[in-house]
């Protein structure tokens, strides 16, 4: 571009400041105050978006001067000011002026309408310079902010509403786990916590020599573990109202109980009375060792039944009415008649299946007047409690509140020595138990192995054998507790031979009599039939599902209920097994 020739009108003001650098400059200049009026033609200076910076000297001017520009050349017209000559420096003289550009990439129509560098223009120079870029930055900055948008009250109530939310489920898990933690802590003694419970981690439950793993559960009467009742606290509620035993074997997923009456006569205890309901009061009398209280009743019914117990489990009968309530009431059918009018109200038909709710519950846990039996008759009936909460936990789909519910109710009101690993075990093994044929074994019938009897004016149980004999109660309990079911259900059974003159039902009488079954018979069928198969296994009970299983896996067939026997067939024996084969 020719540097003679005018833009935007700067020509004339070129001109004028090469003449004044021709002159000598001195470092100091005396002029009177003037008044310059420039005309200057009209232009506007480019948009936000291509910012120019306009840089003046730092020169001191004289308030009175104003300056117009023109096309024409300039003119001054000088006034003289009243303030005293001021004194300044003229601007050094500029370097060559330079314009920094960065190279352009090859761009697109959307890159050709952006800026790409921005410019200053120097009054005292004429000159075109690269703008500050940090100078356009924070203008940037101002703009932005300048046209942010305020928060509008409706978005500030939605995010006070989140963060309300988050904050409940950050306080609802915190409350989950210190609630959990002091549930499992009261149950176990300590051992656990809550994030145990989302492990897989099951442990092999303690054995006896036969295989079984035994429990001590055991009742008292007080509406907390502290024993208090109602509004006040009574004499009685440490003792134990009852004693049960529980025995499983883990392979077969046999399940056994035992009751023990609260009037048998123990050992010598801390009261002249000497009542086994008073072992575990005795030694806790401050209701602040568990652990003391618990084993040594485990102890003692350990000697009397001729068993060793790997765990006990304290129940607060007072707690039944809210674990009952819950489940919405439970199903039970006694096995005798009850008419306690005079104390607890409870009065039930032996054979008739009745809903109760949780009130009726604990009053028949405490019946033993109006029945055949008294305590033994309680026991019994506690056991049908315990077997209708335990159908009714498996028939009902809890609910998330009956589940906080019942492990509230369980941490104020259940102790144990389980582990938290133990207990998830237990649970675990419950698919594999047979809880339909739970077998309630009892120490007065069939056989008779303990009576009442009176010493120094106080009644008590003892055993048959005379007071502190327990030989034969021990010799029974191994029986029925043993991991053979052979044993403990006794089974009676008759082989019929159906092929003729042959011997062969003889022959499995004696492979029987070696696998330890106890009382068998032979005869032959009473008329030659139509029989499929080697083997014909026919059940008469539903009450010895030991005994069935292991004939059915012993000549591989499905056993053939009662009512699918011949009627020639007359027998009392449990079991029934044809054997249609000649031996070779």
């Amino acid at each position: 571009m020719d540097k003679n020739k005018s833009i935007d009108g700067l020509t004339t003001r070129r001109a004028k400041i090469s003449a004044a650098n021709t002159k000598p400059s001195k470092k100091t200049t005396t002029k009177k105050p003037v008044t310059r009026t420039t005309a200057k033609k009209s232009t506007t200076r480019p948009s936000s978006t291509r910012a120019t910076t306009i840089r003046k000297p730092a020169t001191k001017k004289p308030s009175t001067t104003t300056r117009t520009t023109t096309k024409k050349p300039a003119t001054r017209k000088t006034t003289t000011a009243k303030r005293p000559v001021v004194t300044t420096k003229p601007a050094p003289r500029p370097t060559t002026p330079t314009i920094s550009q960065k190279p352009t990439p090859q761009s697109s129509a959307e890159d050709f309408l952006q800026p790409i560098q921005a410019f200053d223009f120097d009054e005292q120079t004429g000159e075109l310079k690269a703008a500050d870029p940090s100078e356009l930055t924070n203008q940037s900055k101002k703009a932005k902010k300048m046209h942010k948008k305020p928060i509008s009250k409706k978005r500030k109530i939605i995010i006070g509403i989140i963060l309300f939310i988050v904050l409940l489920l950050i306080g609802g898990v915190v409350w989950f786990i210190l609630w959990g933690n002091d549930i499992i802590a009261k149950i176990t003694g300590g051992q656990g916590n809550i994030f145990d419970l989302f492990t897989e981690n099951y442990v092999e439950l303690k054995t006896d020599e036969n295989g079984r793993t035994n429990i001590l559960a055991f009742g008292t009467s007080g509406y907390n573990m502290a024993g208090d009742e109602g509004n006040g606290t009574h004499d009685g509620a440490q003792l134990t109202d009852s004693i049960m035993v529980i025995s499983l074997d883990q392979k077969t997923g046999d399940v056994a109980m035992l009751s023990l009456p609260r009037d048998l006569k123990a050992s010598p205890t801390c009261t002249a009375t000497g009542k086994i309901n008073e072992i575990y009061w005795c030694n806790n009398m401050a209701g602040d060792d568990e652990k003391s209280g618990a084993e040594a009743l485990s102890d003692e019914v350990g000697n009397i039944l001729g068993l060793d117990f790997h765990y006990y489990a304290h129940l607060n009968w007072g707690s039944l009415i809210q674990i009952v309530d819950t489940l919405g009431g439970i199903n039970i059918t006694l096995d005798e008649d009850i008419s306690d009018y005079g104390w607890t109200g409870a009065v039930f038909k032996a054979g008739e299946t009745y809903t109760i709710n949780g009130d009726q519950a604990l009053g028949l846990a405490r019946a033993r007047h109006g029945t055949a039996s008294g305590d033994f008759t309680r026991g019994a009936s506690q056991q049908k409690i315990l077997i209708g909460i335990k159908d009714k936990v498996f028939e009902k789909k809890l609910s998330l509140t009956d589940i906080l519910s019942l492990a509230s109710t369980l941490g104020d009101n259940l102790r144990t020595n389980f582990s938290i690993d133990e207990m998830k075990s237990l649970a675990h093994l419950t698919y594999d138990f047979d809880f339909n044929n739970i077998r309630q074994v009892s120490l007065i019938e069939p056989e008779k192995l303990m009576t009442t009897g009176t010493i120094n004016g106080i009644s008590y149980v003892l055993p048959v054998g005379g007071n502190g004999n327990f030989s034969s109660i021990r010799s029974y309990v191994a029986k029925m507790f043993s991991g053979d079911p052979k044993k403990y259900e006794d089974p009676t059974i008759v082989i019929l031979n159906a092929a003729g003159a042959s011997d062969s039902a003889n022959n499995e009488k004696l492979e029987l009599e070696k696998d330890g079954y106890p009382t068998i018979y032979v005869d032959d069928v009473p008329a030659n039939g139509e029989y499929e198969g080697e083997y014909i296994i026919y059940a008469r009970t539903e009450e010895k599902p030991g005994t069935k299983k292991l004939l059915e896996e012993k000549y591989h067939t499905t056993a053939k209920s009662l009512e699918e026997l011949p009627a020639s067939i007359d027998t009392t024996c449990d079991f029934v097994i044809i054997v249609n084969k000649t031996d070779s």
